[in-house]
């Protein structure tokens, strides 16, 4: 083991704060990716990921029950695209016998970038500047962590204790609004999502078959997590790698946010209530 490496796996106090641990990283990985369902989500999904040059080796697969079943690609990770995202996340977690790091939703990771966007247009810097999480359902009852967005290491809260809350002058909270009402809009105006959706998913590939470690918001087990109690899948940023979900940041929420998380996780729970399987 090179030193970097015997490094990394070195006891840190720091990081045992900071990460919960789910699995631990892979050392290499492959670069296949199937994609299965090829409307237009699964069409935009694997030209992202082909002209991004993030895997050579695509496969297309739809309406072919045989080439569905795991024994196929025991070591997979799914990644579940289709909404409801959440529960399908759950529903291939418990049809599939896989462990809890190897499915994964595209969760709230396009709602995340569409967020930083917007604060980037309305702050006048770039989004790659901007720094924010959308957590929780990827629907109506996602959470803006306000406490958390900051410019150059900036907490926004900190000059503006009120933004994100009923009584900022400014209303920034509309900005949640906006992101949670994208995707509706898009529908209204062209029918379907597509485009936006493809290069999402490109960007979570990427970080699974580099094994580069990147923190996305995904939907991902969270029983245990920031005080949940329910067995559901909802977004929380996550390191991934080419063993999945490796570790889940421990957000420093306020009473307010981890409230409105335990509203969104209740709410999913009730949906599964309704599934038999």
């Amino acid at each position: 083991m090179s030193s970097a490496n015997a490094f990394k796996y070195q006891k840190c106090p720091l990081k045992d704060a900071l990460l919960t641990v789910l699995s631990e990283p892979a050392a290499d990985t492959g670069d296949k990716v199937t994609v299965v369902g090829v409307g237009m989500v699964g069409m935009a999904c694997a030209f992202s990921i082909l002209s991004q040059g993030i895997s050579s080796d695509v496969c297309l697969v739809d309406v072919m029950e045989d080439k569905l079943k795991v024994k196929f690609s025991p070591n997979t990770i799914i990644l579940v695209v289709s909404n409801p995202v959440d529960i399908l996340t759950y529903v291939a977690w418990k049809l599939s016998g896989l462990p809890k790091h190897r499915i994964i939703g595209s969760g709230t990771n396009l709602d995340t970038s569409r967020f930083r966007f917007l604060l980037s247009q309305k702050l006048g810097v770039a989004p790659s500047s901007v720094h924010g999480w959308i957590i929780g359902e990827h629907g109506d009852s996602s959470v803006a962590v306000w406490s958390g967005v900051n410019v150059a290491g900036v907490n926004l809260r900190e000059l503006n204790p009120a933004i994100g809350t009923d009584k900022d002058p400014e209303n920034w909270k509309q900005i949640h609004q906006d992101v949670i009402r994208a995707a509706y809009d898009v529908i209204k105006l062209k029918g379907y999502t597509s485009w936006a959706v493809g290069l999402s998913v490109a960007s979570l590939t990427s970080s699974i078959l580099k094994n580069s470690n990147n923190v996305h918001a995904v939907s991902t087990y969270i029983k245990g997590e920031q005080g949940l109690e329910f067995e559901v899948f909802l977004s929380l940023p996550a390191v991934l790698g080419s063993n999945g979900v490796t570790h889940i940041v421990k957000q420093q929420l306020t009473p307010s946010e981890r409230c409105a998380l335990k509203f969104s996780s209740a709410l999913m729970a009730e949906v599964q209530s309704g599934i038999n399987m």
